[in-house]
Parts: structure tokens; sequence; C-alpha cells
């Protein structure tokens, strides 16, 4: 197994769900020789589990864990060379489709890019390939999908695509020798605002100018009592927010 590869096995014991319930565990099998400490530690990660599949509380994570970013001003798209979206995953499986199509929250980032690119006239550029922690074989690069769903649902042609990127800083460096030839420096990125810091931070290593375009702001989604019982979605933000905090965290 690659060292790459071993990075989501690390963040799905870490992260939510797994990282509490592992504690959990320990907890209890703890509890014959830490009587009081092992049934409270069990306690205490479940507790942690529940707030941390609560919408409400996911949304004070990011507030608090992440620094923020605002939706980008149209003046600033003016002197912006390229756009660039970054991949968010595929469904390999699309029987309806009878092909693979994007995944959520590439969607997600495809359309607004295509929103942007339709309205500025920018050319755009799409980075991603197939993630570490994907299934070896019969997944198409994330990139031909792209291709694909833009030309054939929004109308934009990207000019530049990677295909071979695995991760947000691979995504950077492949884009910036794809991008070089055409001496492009200065671009809007689109990527989820829980992702932008990182991925701001990435590009701009590789030598951008990044004007920073996020889509998917956390935003309230259901009635207030709904937002503090746990869900499906309040999980995965939780999960995206601590993934985003603790890859600053190794990197600074």
């Amino acid at each position: 197994m690659m060292l790459g590869e071993w990075k989501p096995v690390l963040s799905a014991l870490v992260l939510p769900p797994a990282g509490p319930l592992l504690l959990v565990l320990f907890g209890l099998l703890a509890a014959r020789r830490w009587r009081r400490g092992g049934p409270a530690l069990s306690a205490l990660a479940a507790a942690a589990l529940w707030a941390l599949s609560c919408h409400g509380f996911a949304m004070l994570l990011a507030g608090r864990l992440l620094p923020q970013v605002a939706p980008v001003a149209p003046e600033r798209l003016a002197t912006v060379q390229a756009i660039v979206v970054l991949g968010g995953g595929v469904e390999r499986d699309a029987p309806e489709y009878g092909q693979p199509q994007p995944g959520a929250a590439a969607l997600v980032r495809l359309r607004y890019g295509a929103w942007l690119a339709h309205r500025t006239g920018k050319p755009l550029a799409f980075a991603g390939g197939i993630g570490w922690a994907s299934v070896d074989g019969g997944i198409a690069p994330e990139g031909e999908v792209a291709r694909r769903v833009l030309a054939q649902d929004f109308g934009v042609v990207p000019r530049w695509v990677d295909g071979d990127s695995r991760d947000t800083r691979e995504n950077a460096l492949r884009t910036r020798q794809l991008l070089a030839p055409a001496h492009v420096d200065r671009i809007a990125l689109v990527t989820h605002a829980w992702h932008m810091p990182r991925a701001v931070r990435e590009f701009e290593q590789a030598g951008f100018d990044v004007v920073a375009a996020p889509t998917g702001f956390p935003a309230p989604r259901m009635r207030p009592l709904l937002e503090w019982l746990p869900s499906a979605e309040g999980l995965m933000l939780s999960r995206n927010v601590l993934r985003e905090a603790l890859a600053a965290a190794v990197a600074s």
C-alpha cells in the first residue's frame, strides 16, 4: 500500500463516526480496571458523537475551527485569467445514466464553476483524478466525467482537464503544469467553503495568485429543533470540518 493510501484509512479511524466509537469501545473494555473512568470515557465519547452528528453543532465547529470565507465579489473575477474547479468524487455506479456521474460535492462545484464561466467568459479548468480512497479498477478518472458533464449538462467545454491528481496538493501541482504554457497565474478557485482555506494554501504554494470562489457554504437546512438532532448531513459536515482542521494543524 502506497503512503498516500494510508491517509483515508487514518482519517477514517480518527474522524467521526469511527473515532468516537473506538473511544466508546475502549472505555467499555477498560471498565474492569478503570471502573469509573472507563464508563465515563464511553459516555463522553457517545455524547461527542451525538453532538458531532447535529448540523447545528457542525456549523458552530465550522465557524470556530476554520478561517471564514465570503462569496467572491464580481469585480475580483474581472482580473482572473481562468476558473479552476476542484473535484469532489465520482458516482461509479449510476445505472440510470449508464455511465459514471459526478458525486454530490463535485456536482455542486461543477455547477458553480460553469455558472461563473458563463457570466465571465473566462476559460475553465478542472482538477480531479482518482482519489486515494477510491476503489481500484473500473472507475473513470473524475476529469473525464467532469469534461462530459460540463459539456452535456452545462454547455461549457473545459480548456484544461487534469485526470491524474489524487488529492488537493496534486490538484494544485498538476494544474500548474497544465496552465503554465498559457502563462495563467491568476485564477478563481472553486471548491466548497469548508475546503477553501486548504485549497488556497496548496494552490498558492504551487505558484498561483488565487481568488477564492467558494460554494456550498454551511447553512441551516432544517427547523431549529431538527438542527440539534443527529442527522447524516450533520455528521458529514462535522467530518469535513474536522478533517480540514486536522490538515491545517499538520501543515502548520
